[in-house]
């Protein structure tokens, strides 16, 4: 994942690879998010990840692209030993069986591929999940409660709710007032004020990041909806492109296993199921997809926090059907592990096709920038500012980590009306307390983004065969533009079947979708001196 993710959402990057660039390297984009005027970021949490580039002593830093890729690795190691933790929790409450089904979900699950890697709040609350499911589960109740507690604190206000059923457990089950509220005051102490502290230095003036995005998201007229509303099904259909059957069976959990367990006790009167222990389990899972499903603004990251909880439903629905059928003996002569691996062979194989489906057909995004890389290593650029500019593909910049030294991402002019980030008025500090005046709440276009296309001298672009006013195929303009490099690049709008472009089958795939040019142009006018 951390060599062949790709950057998915524009969040991603303008929101968190680029603060980081800028707090590294003195430059980046800024949303307005980041404006003081705002301050709805946590100047904070990108600190906490800078603190991930000290384990190379500095030795990467020459070559961005290798620390792009080295920060990603170390959030698969974390997501690792996060999800270890999880095992454990499960393989102790639960048992060998559904804590090795588990296990086989989320190592093949396409939802961990996209998910493990990403900068995003939304993996960190997932890494979160992990940790806090797992230490509940081995009873280190205070380690959960401040897990919980750094997820919604320094990840994203909202993944509180995942700890609600912790809460119930631990004041309403447990009656341990004292020991709750101890440890939430640890939390204040620990978290919540360095945050502050963080965020104040940073944005030059008093302020809680996660107290502006829950007033900004909750408590404002427009709120996110502005970015977009989908329906319903928008979370059906993501989660089942990147969980396949186990994400149908983890939302049937609490309907099939209360059913199977409620036969098994009409049989045999002495059995006790583990009803607590399961309710206790999926409710965070639930919980959530009742707050969020019904939101009209949805995004796929919003159900990053949720994917080890919904490997969890589906591994206890899988070991919940083999025990009805073992308690049965519906054939004598199979053994209940045939169900395990049927369901696991074809989650497996569909979870795979869908993986490969994203790799071979949009990470041409990711794939030109080497060739700068190798440009900027023949040609000496150590005074010149090299501008790399895009137009209707901003949406699609993984960072400027990966442009290299002296090399700048610029913005001209596209059919996009909506507002654009821009560059950080100044390094370091002086920059993120800067209240810039071009920036908005409302989505508004901000004209001052673009630069004149005649000062680029690279450019970005994706030629899918159509052309506007603003949006021409620069690579045909021969007299101005050549190409350098060009991968293939699935149209979603021509490849009209959903079916065919959302699962790798070989040839077939081809066959089926079509696909476009992902091109880097150098300029025929504007050359490097």
């Amino acid at each position: 994942s951390a060599l062949m993710n790709n950057v998915t959402d524009c969040d991603e990057t303008y929101n968190y690879w680029e603060p980081l660039h800028h707090l590294l390297y003195g430059e980046g984009f800024q949303t307005w998010e980041y404006s003081p005027v705002y301050a709805i970021r946590s100047w904070a949490y990108i600190c906490l990840h800078s603190m991930l580039t000290w384990a190379h002593l500095g030795f990467l830093n020459e070559n961005k692209l290798l620390v792009f890729y080295f920060i990603r690795m170390i959030f698969g190691l974390v997501c690792t030993l996060c999800e270890i933790q999880f095992y454990k929790g499960v393989s102790l409450r639960f048992g060998n069986n559904v804590a090795r089904i588990l296990l086989a979900l989320m190592v093949l699950g396409t939802g961990m591929f996209i998910s493990s890697t990403a900068f995003l709040p939304s993996t960190f609350c997932m890494f979160g999940t992990f940790l806090f499911m797992g230490l509940w589960l081995q009873e280190k109740l205070n380690l959960a409660i401040l897990t919980v507690a750094a997820s919604a604190i320094i990840g994203w206000p909202f993944s509180v709710a995942l700890g609600i059923p912790l809460a119930v457990d631990i004041l309403i089950r447990r009656r341990k007032y004292w020991f709750f509220t101890k440890w939430c005051l640890v939390a204040i102490a620990t978290m919540l004020l360095p945050s502050f502290l963080i965020d104040s230095f940073f944005y030059g003036k008093p302020v809680i990041a996660s107290l502006n995005i829950l007033t900004y998201n909750v408590f404002t007229e427009h709120g996110p909806d502005i970015y977009g509303t989908e329906p319903l099904s928008y979370y059906v259909i993501n989660g089942f492109l990147n969980f396949n059957v186990a994400f149908l069976l983890a939302l049937s959990t609490i309907v099939i296993v209360p059913i199977c367990e409620v036969i098994i006790v009409l049989k045999h009167a002495g059995y006790r199921p583990p009803m607590l222990l399961i309710s206790f389990s999926i409710a965070p899972m639930y919980i959530w997809i009742l707050i969020f499903f019904t939101r009209p603004h949805k995004e796929e990251r919003f159900l990053f926090p949720i994917y080890p909880l919904i490997c969890l439903s589906s591994a206890v629905t899988i070991a919940t059907l083999q025990k009805l059928y073992g308690f049965f003996k519906f054939h004598r002569y199979l053994s209940v592990q045939w169900i395990a691996a049927l369901v696991l062979t074809i989650y497996g194989v569909i979870s795979l096709s869908r993986s490969f489906a994203l790799f071979n057909a949009y990470h041409g995004s990711m794939e030109l920038y080497p060739k700068l890389h190798h440009i900027a290593d023949k040609a000496d650029t150590s005074e010149t500012t090299v501008r790399v500019c895009m137009g209707k593909e901003w949406h699609r910049f993984p960072s400027s980590f990966l442009l290299p030294n002296n090399f700048t991402l610029e913005l001209i002019r596209s059919e996009f009306k909506g507002q654009l980030p821009a560059k950080f008025e100044a390094p370091g500090l002086e920059g993120t307390r800067a209240e810039p005046r071009h920036f908005n709440d409302e989505n508004l276009e901000e004209k001052s983004r673009y630069v004149d296309v005649e000062t680029c001298h690279f450019l970005i672009d994706f030629n899918h065969g159509e052309e506007s006013t603003h949006e021409p195929i620069y690579s045909q303009q021969q007299d101005n533009w050549k190409i350098l490099k060009e991968v293939d690049f699935l149209i979603s709008k021509k490849s009209t079947s959903s079916l065919h472009r959302a699962f790798f089958v070989p040839f077939y795939f081809y066959e089926r979708n079509d696909f476009g040019k992902y091109q880097l142009l150098q300029s025929r006018t504007n050359l490097l001196k």
